[in-house]
């Protein structure tokens, strides 16, 4: 005979539990994730706390945490980014001193075909 009123308290206590202590797990790695300076959205945030994306997505509280924490880092410039936005004093620093490294390379290259010639005029003189 089966149970006509089954005592489902306690197991719905029990996942209730459960869910809160994922929440807290999601919640403790997202907080590390902000310290170690960690690019946070739902797969990195599931992947670091073990926890499926879809449980990410189902609770608003943790799916509006982390669209907001990802628009904010999304706003930050990155690094390659800084590098692009140099300032117009920076890039022509850099322009002025490869232009002297072309002018000594010029030079130098010269040098070493004057040279060249000179020592292929010896050989030649040699030969004969």
């Amino acid at each position: 005979m089966a149970n006509q009123n089954p005592k489902t308290e306690p197991l719905l206590r029990s996942i209730e539990e459960k869910k809160q202590k994922t929440k807290q797990k999601v919640e403790s790695t997202i907080r590390e994730m902000i310290k170690q300076k960690e690019k946070i959205n739902f797969n990195s945030v599931s992947v670091k706390s073990g926890v499926s994306k879809p449980f990410l997505y189902k609770y608003s509280e943790i799916r509006s945490r982390i669209e907001t924490l990802r628009k904010q880092e999304e706003k930050l410039d990155t690094p390659n980014q800084v590098k692009r936005n140099m300032t117009d004093s920076s890039k022509d620093v850099v322009i002025e001193s490869l232009r002297k490294k072309v002018k000594h390379l010029e030079e130098e290259n010269k040098k070493l075909k004057e040279q060249l010639k000179v020592d292929w005029a010896a050989i030649y003189n040699e030969i004969n």
